[in-house]
């Protein structure tokens, strides 16, 4: 069998830790990079992330790496696996660093802040002419550390890089899919954190289960919606980076996004909110970009509008469930699948 090539995980939250400990296992010589070299240090002593992934023991063959430039010298790849509000700095600081021929991943989640852009056009704007390729999925970092079966899809337009990746994180209990659908991937990776916010919110004032299926389902038609107008083929987001996802982030409580809609939906205070789960939550942006997207496109996504306006203070939570209770009777799907809401 060839060698394989290194991988540098950059970010050592949650998720960059849960991958870079399953590509270690999987024998891939893995390097995880964070910027506080003493939670690295004290990572690498222990042999666990305790902020983070607290009692999860990680395997003893995966390197600490405080040092960018020593991370990523001499990878064959280099994931990053930071918030999305971060990810254009990771890869202005990344760019002189990268040997000629590495290739660049992400398993970061979103949108860039103030413009709506995908990071998969920051990639392309940043780091010309690389190997691209996005790592998305119904996937708690938690779990995926524990070694419990999860699925993960890995798109690129080029499908060797997507499958060379896809091999280094595919493992018993961890199915990793290829695609080449990348704009769609990186949507539905992004939007169900809006739309967990929603069922969030209806599970933390006691609607029941028949609301939270309503809201995944009509969440889902929004998200397909949005997808075609912007190009992405509705079979990916009908896969794990849409569907997938948005059924375990609308009912996990693992999600962050569900837990910021469960406290909300309870009459706590959103900067409390976010205060007490302590990490970032994405859907306090996404949901801009998604309404700028939407504009941008005509659409009305009554969902993800509600959140928004929810998130930003404009309406309560009970204000925002009568407005869309409150919309007129009509089709399920008066222009097809596609049409409007």
């Amino acid at each position: 069998m060839a060698e394989r090539p290194t991988l540098a995980v950059l970010g050592a939250g949650s998720w960059g830790t849960a991958l870079a400990a399953l590509t270690t296992r999987n024998g891939v010589p893995t390097r995880l990079w964070g910027r506080d070299a003493a939670a690295l240090a004290a990572m690498a002593e222990a042999g666990q992330n305790r902020r983070y992934l607290p009692e999860i023991q990680l395997p003893s063959g995966l390197r600490f790496e405080s040092d960018l430039a020593a991370a990523v010298r001499g990878a064959g790849i280099v994931l990053i696996v930071v918030p999305s509000h971060a990810f254009a700095a990771m890869l202005d600081e990344v760019a002189p660093l990268l040997d000629p021929g590495a290739g660049v991943a992400w398993a970061t989640k979103g949108f860039e802040p103030g413009t709506g852009r995908f990071l998969h056009e920051l990639v392309d704007e940043k780091l010309p002419g690389r190997a691209a390729a996005v790592v998305t999925g119904p996937s708690f970092a938690k779990e995926v550390a524990l070694g419990l079966p999860s699925a993960v899809t890995v798109h690129s337009d080029d499908e060797a890089f997507a499958q060379q990746l896809a091999s280094m994180l595919h493992a018993p209990n961890f199915r990793a899919y290829s695609g080449g659908d990348v704009l769609g991937a990186e949507l539905g990776g992004a939007m169900k954190n809006v739309l967990a916010v929603a069922t969030g919110v209806a599970d933390g004032m006691d609607l029941g289960l028949n609301a939270r299926a309503g809201l995944i389902t009509r969440g889902m038609n929004e998200m397909l919606r949005l997808g075609v107008a912007l190009g992405a083929r509705p079979e990916t987001l009908m896969g794990l980076s849409g569907l997938g996802d948005l059924v375990l982030t609308c009912t996990g409580d693992l999600s962050r996004n569900r837990r910021l809609g469960l406290a909300l939906g309870r009459g706590i205070a959103i900067d409390e909110a976010v205060r007490q789960i302590g990490q970032v939550v994405e859907s306090v942006v996404t949901a801009d970009e998604v309404a700028r997207l939407a504009a941008k496109h005509g659409l009305d996504l009554p969902i993800s509008g509600g959140v928004r306006a929810v998130l930003h203070g404009e309406v309560t939570p009970v204000e925002g469930l009568r407005a869309l209770m409150s919309r007129e009777q009509k089709p399920e799907y008066p222009q097809g699948l596609f049409g409007t809401a």
